[in-house]
This record gives C-alpha cells, structure tokens and sequence, in this order.
C-alpha cells in the first residue's frame, strides 16, 4: 500500500485568485514555550491540520457569546493552480460577527511548540461559501487573507493540509469493511493544550458503512463521544503498520484515509425523544433532560471538494 504524504502548497497563486474585500484583521502573539518539534510521521502531521475557531455573536437578548469549534485546513488544485481554504460546519460560523483563528508559529521548518498568534477576524459572513445543498453542514474559507497578512508582519505559522489525495480510491473503498476505527481531531468541549497549542485526538468506530448514505444524504455515523467543540474535526481511518481490508487477510503497511468531518450528534430532549441535533459551540454543560448518546453523524469528504470547487465557479475560476 502507498504510503501517502502531505504536501507542501505553493501559496503565491492563492493572492491572484482570491481579489476580494476582506474585513479588518488583528492579530495578538500568545507564548508560553518555545520548544521545537519535528513533525514527520503521519500522526505527528494529524496534529497541525487543524485550527481553534472561537467565535463571539449577540444573542437575542443583546449579550455578547463565545462559542468553540473546530476548522482544518485543505489544499485544492485545479488547472495550474492550488488554494489553501479553511474548513468547517455552516451552524459553527451561522451567527457570528467575530472569529479568533489560533495558529502555531513556525521557526521556518518545524512548529514552536507553546507559541502561537491568535488572528481575530471582523464581519466574518462575508468570508465563508457554504455547501448549495442546505442540508450538508460545510462551508469554506480562502485563507488569502490569513496568509497574507503574516507574510506583510513576517511572521512564520506551521500546518499542515488534507489534500484530495486522501480521499478514498474506488479500491480503498472496496477494501472498507462496514464496522472500521475512525480517529478525529479537534477541540472537545473546547479542551486542547493550552500550553503548546495542541487539539486532542479521539478515537471511534464506524456506526453504519461507510459507503452507504445514511438517511438519504452523503454522510454515516460514528461510536464515539463527540462534545461541544467538536463541531467540524476531521475523521480518518488511520492505521499505522498493517491493517485487514474487508475480504480478510492482513496488509502490511500504513493507511490514512480522510472520510469527512463531525457534524451533528444524537441527542435526547426529553423522556422517550431521541433526535440529530448540531454538536453545540457553547460550551456549557448539557443538562439532565438533554443526554448524548455517543452518535455522531460524519458527512463525507467528497462534499468539501464539492464546497470548495462550488465557490470557485461561483468567482469565475472554473467551468461551470
């Protein structure tokens, strides 16, 4: 089995294509380290792929609020250029007016573990495409704003990207048996490292087959605890050494495989009532008569791209 890497993006083709009006942009540095860390396995690049997206909007009683969810970053190309777009659920931005985006510093090669720049955004609805079918959870954002901004102050952030790459070949998908173990990365009732600036990682399993869609839409469920917080992480099948494909059999090597991202979870309201609800981003406790089943629903990779090559179209960047 190839073994799949990340790649580096070329970022220059990201300022000719994007010429839109951005809102304004502050920035705030936030040390606590400052140790360095080689990052070259394939789990060690799963904790770079995303960022924190805390968010603050008026509610109905005119109180300002802040809410977590979870952004990752993924590289697109098309014809002879490549973008850099931030992804997330379309309720995790829905109402916000300001968003704070944490990323890690970079000494030019490797993260700086403990330091990062917390880069605050105005008027962010302007900023987000999301999917045209209303009833896929995904938007997107083109990071020209982000990057550019750091290059002008030089300042030097590390990540890494989801590229196409990782989206199940029609081969891998055969080989997918229906119950697999999934992992996810993102921040958990909004719980991550606040001294290094690292997401966590859990682990679940499938709850239905991945190739089957779920209730009539392109998603599947997940065995896991998903929490406020969640809303957005990555999902990836993710072994390291060897793994067994559906038909039996061991395969010796590494595989990772991006499925799609966290969106909603089962939920009980009341006594006997059990319903899909979005994963919250307020952080508060939920309370007795409102208990999660531990179901989440993952809609599936192929709706990022789709996002991401609608919002080009929609500018004029590829064929309609």
């Amino acid at each position: 089995m190839r073994k799949r890497k990340y790649r580096k993006v070329c970022l220059l083709s990201i300022f000719l294509i994007f010429s839109l009006m951005f809102p304004f942009v502050s920035y705030a540095e936030s040390t606590y380290g400052g140790e360095s860390m080689e990052v070259e396995s394939m789990a060690e690049q799963l904790f770079f792929i995303t960022v924190r997206i805390e968010t603050e909007c008026i509610d109905k009683d005119g109180k300002i609020v802040n809410d977590v969810g979870t952004g990752f970053i993924v590289s697109y190309k098309w014809s002879d250029k490549e973008g850099l777009f931030l992804v997330t659920n379309k309720h995790v931005v829905k109402n916000a007016q300001k968003a704070k985006f944490f990323f890690i510093q970079s000494d030019g090669k490797c993260p700086i573990l403990g330091k990062a720049y917390n880069i605050k955004l105005d008027n962010i609805q302007k900023m987000w495409y999301g999917h045209p079918n209303d009833k896929i959870d995904v938007t997107v954002m083109p990071l020209a704003v982000i990057i550019s901004e750091t290059q002008k102050r030089n300042w030097k952030i590390f990540f890494r990207t989801v590229s196409k790459d990782l989206l199940p070949t029609s081969e891998q998908e055969n080989d997918l048996d229906a119950i697999e173990e999934v992992v996810f990365v993102g921040y958990p009732s909004g719980i991550y490292d606040s001294v290094n600036f690292l997401p966590v990682i859990r682990r679940g399993m499938t709850a239905t087959p991945v190739k089957i869609n779920y209730s009539g839409l392109p998603q599947f469920l997940i065995d896991a605890a998903v929490f406020p917080g969640s809303s957005g992480s990555p999902v990836f099948i993710f072994n390291k050494g060897s793994y067994s494909p559906r038909k039996g059999g061991l395969v010796v090597g590494s595989r990772l495989i991006f499925l799609g991202l966290i969106s909603e979870t089962y939920l009980r309201k009341e006594e006997g009532k059990w319903d899909f609800v979005d994963i919250p981003t307020r952080l508060t406790p939920v309370v007795k008569t409102q208990q999660m089943v531990d179901l989440g629903i993952v809609i599936k990779a192929a709706t990022v791209f789709e996002t991401i090559e609608a919002f080009l179209k929609s500018k004029g960047e590829m064929k309609q």
